[in-house]
């Protein structure tokens, strides 16, 4: 039904071997089959709505067996799937739609009313967590076997918006061919097969659950328990018929303070990986202590999926992200000169799995896009004499708090608007729950403006995992001759807000 080059294709090749795609508490099963024949309900309802080769889809709704329909859909009609963060405002819905121009929108019935203004002339679909809304009326409607769209290697699959130090926010055009092949490569590295069960508690708006998490499940045909977010009791009642979970720090810091987290909980499970922000390596230890499990840690972005993972057989480093995966080449850089062996750099990748370029942003993309398809990551590194990669920081500011990515211009720009506020800057300091949480350091004119108050009037602008979780006043901020706010220094005098 699909061409060899269509991603859904090899999802569907692999997984309609599979008995069970997910548990979900409350409903029925779902099978691959089921699973499928949806999606292709869906691809059909899109097609009916004019939905046309290389068209976008923007989607901001709940975790749901349905959402994940709907992005399978999408690519088998040929769309461009476009997830959205469900916390995200109307403002920052605004200018994924305005940026994106989507020919369809799907949104959570409770938001239809603030969303459907914004679409510009798209068609407007709705979808419930539960699996309800008209989109779902919309597919019933229609009949299964829908012949999927050709799509090639290099077609667009999906977009997924990283936002930029500047503030503005960047499409990360994601092709058929990145996708599949970085699936394909994970499943096989990290040993999946239809004897696995996953439990799946990402959200899927984001790299980790949709593109790693689901894309790997559906080309291992594994069985998946499938819940609508993290749960701790959820979890540990699952580990016992399940094989691997992946997560990010978060979950393993929260599942370590569970009192059913044991050696006797974990016997079934072969594999725990973590990833999206960095893991202590005191959690590493507690963990493999409790468990008698070593978490294996990867390196991943937007633009590329994932780069590097520590070995499925062998020596497990904490502290590190592991090896460059098949066919994924990295190098330590410091400019235009390969730094050598143990010195600290910029890494830079290449390989199947980098991205195609920033939506509508040439100049962008040359900035951090080589010619000859090396991409620079912006996150400083090295290369120990084993070859293992080690993160010590990112080149530019931004923030991982709870896997989620916080770019502090953002947030500092909105700081600035509050009346009274003369000046802010924005970074991240440890966490022991979220890796990092947001900090917020401010130069007022005025000393009725209050921690409380800035708060406030980021509560309608900003999603919560962006908001400032600790803010400070100074009357200046530190700089350097140039002028430039020394960050550096911010860090190091708030960096044990978090205890």
């Amino acid at each position: 039904m699909y061409d060899d080059n269509h991603l859904a294709h090899r999802l569907a090749r692999a997984g309609r071997a599979a008995a069970v795609f997910a548990t979900r508490p409350g409903l029925p099963d779902m099978t691959y089959g089921e699973l499928f024949q949806g999606a292709e309900r869906i691809a059909a309802a899109l097609r009916a709505a004019g939905l046309a080769p290389g068209d976008r889809v923007a989607v901001q709704v709940e975790k749901s067996l349905e959402a994940v329909q709907l992005y399978l859909g999408t690519v088998i009609a040929g769309g461009v799937f476009l997830p959205l963060n469900p916390a995200y405002t109307v403002r920052e819905v605004a200018y994924f739609l305005s940026d994106a121009t989507p020919r369809v929108v799907v949104c959570d019935p409770a938001r239809e009313a603030e969303i459907a203004p914004l679409s510009d002339g798209a068609s407007v679909f709705t979808l419930a967590a539960d699996g309800t809304g008209n989109l779902s009326s919309a597919a019933a409607a229609q009949a299964p076997g829908i012949a999927a769209v050709p799509r090639g290697a290099g077609d667009l699959a999906a977009i997924l918006y990283t936002s930029g130090t500047t503030g503005r926010s960047k499409g990360a055009m994601l092709s058929h061919g990145n996708l599949a092949s970085n699936s394909e490569t994970l499943r096989d590295v990290w040993r999946f097969t239809d004897r696995d069960v996953l439990i799946h508690a990402l959200p899927i708006f984001h790299t980790h659950g949709l593109f790693v998490a689901t894309n790997v499940a559906l080309l291992a045909g594994a069985a998946v328990h499938f819940l609508p977010k993290f749960d701790a009791d959820a979890i540990i009642a699952a580990l016992p018929a399940s094989t691997a979970l992946m997560g990010v720090p978060t979950f393993y810091t929260r599942l370590l303070d569970h009192p059913g987290l044991t050696r006797e909980a974990a016997a079934h499970m072969r594999l725990f990986v973590s990833g999206s922000a960095p893991l202590l390596v005191d959690t590493h230890a507690q963990w493999e202590a409790r468990t008698g499990h070593r978490i294996l840690e990867r390196y991943g972005m937007t633009e590329t999926n994932m780069n590097t993972s520590n070995p499925y057989e062998g020596e497990r480093r904490p502290g590190t992200v592991g090896f460059p995966l098949p066919g994924v080449e990295l190098r330590i850089m410091d400019g235009e000169r390969e730094v050598a062996q143990g010195e600290i750099g910029v890494i830079e990748v290449r390989g199947p799995n980098v991205f195609q370029g920033y939506w509508q942003m040439p100049e962008k993309t040359a900035e951090e896009l080589r010619p000859d398809g090396w991409f620079i990551t912006g996150d400083q590194g090295y290369l120990d004499a084993d070859g293992y990669v080690t993160i010590v920081g990112r080149a530019k500011d931004m923030v991982i708090s709870g896997g989620f990515n916080v770019y502090p211009k953002e947030v500092e720009t909105l700081i600035d608007a509050v009346p009274g506020v003369r000046e802010s800057a924005v970074i991240g300091a440890p966490h022991p729950d979220l890796g990092e949480a947001v900090v917020a350091v401010v130069v007022r004119d005025d000393d009725s403006v209050t921690a409380a108050r800035i708060t406030e009037a980021l509560s309608e602008e900003l999603a919560r995992f962006k908001q400032p979780r600790y803010i400070a006043f100074l009357p200046e901020l530190p700089r350097n001759t140039m002028g430039k706010v020394q960050k550096k220094a911010l860090r190091e005098d708030y960096g044990a807000v978090f205890g």
